[in-house]
């Protein structure tokens, strides 16, 4: 041997603690969030559950064209030009009308087996989607004066108007949009008012049921001939 060599020791390798971490590796640490969901408050929480419990009550349409429609017409609640609040205030006005309107109009399935959408009237009732002579009108629809409007209608008509005037206002865009220096009595009474305006109209509903199948309303069911 070269007595000058140098000779290098490698270190031991414990080959046995190697092959059991990888037969047995090691559970990956948990690792704990520290960010802390957060809840809505109970005013926000309370105002969005009775805002959905009264949409059930109200044209699918024009639910859906408000919530829309609402956020960009109010800049989401930033309203620095007064055009906003106008075009809030016309919104909300054309949809009310909406609800309104919609009230007085009925489905029915004539005798053809097609289904009919139409407008109640004093006599009874006149569909849009017919366009046969009057001798097939005849034949397809027998007895229509049963559909026509009666003081039911314009009472669910006018709490339908008011339920969604309701759900309006009690958006937040909508809140800080057109009473942006509200006092707290006020935001109180916004926040509380679906609560009060859905209890009043679902004892008017439950009531005084009405046997329409209006146009845009959920779980309707439309008239047989």
């Amino acid at each position: 041997m070269d007595p000058n060599a140098v000779h290098v020791q490698m270190p031991a390798v414990d080959t046995e603690a190697c092959c059991d971490d990888e037969k047995n590796p090691q559970p990956a640490r948990e690792i704990i969030s520290d960010h802390v969901a957060v809840r809505p408050t109970p005013a926000v929480d309370k105002t969005l559950s009775g805002a959905s419990d009264l949409l059930k009550l109200l044209p699918t349409g024009t639910v859906l064209a408000f919530q829309a429609l609402a956020p960009s017409f109010s800049n989401h609640g930033v309203c620095h030009a007064v055009a906003n609040r106008y075009l809030v205030l016309a919104l909300i006005g054309a949809c009310a009308a909406s609800c309104m309107l919609l009230s007085f109009t009925d489905s029915l399935i004539g005798h053809d087996g097609k289904l009919y959408y139409g407008v109640a009237t004093l006599r009874g009732f006149r569909p849009f989607n017919f366009a046969g002579t009057r001798e097939e009108h005849g034949t397809v629809f027998k007895d229509l004066s049963r559909f026509r409007i009666t003081a039911l209608d314009f009472v669910h008509a006018f709490f339908s108007a008011v339920v969604f005037l309701a759900v309006a206002f009690a958006d937040a865009a909508v809140q800080t949009c057109l009473f942006p220096e509200a006092e707290a009595d006020m935001r109180e009474l916004l926040v509380n008012l679906p609560l009060g305006a859905g209890f009043l109209s679902s004892m008017v509903f439950m009531i005084f049921p009405t046997t329409r199948k209006s146009i845009g309303y959920t779980d309707m069911t439309p008239h047989s001939q």
